[in-house]
């Protein structure tokens, strides 16, 4: 996993895996820093995405088969 981690008084930003950001806590309070995990964030996003894409698809489907409907039946 990759996370980002931002000092809060300082506002440095640092990108580490998981064992570095294990070492990195050994040397540093925890309370001074804002911790994003960015594994986290990218699959959600791209859940988010898929959630679209899945929505569009049903919601063309549907006016597919109104026309084909419309076409054979009137």
């Amino acid at each position: 996993m990759e996370y980002k981690i931002v000092n809060r008084n300082t506002g440095a930003t640092y990108f580490l895996n998981e064992k570095e950001k294990t070492n990195f806590f050994i040397k540093n309070k925890l309370q001074n820093y804002n911790e994003i995990n960015l594994t986290e964030q990218r699959r959600t996003r791209i859940n988010k995405m898929l959630d679209v894409v899945a929505h569009l698809a049903i919601v063309g489907a549907s006016i597919l088969a109104t026309l084909i409907y419309i076409q054979n039946y009137c």
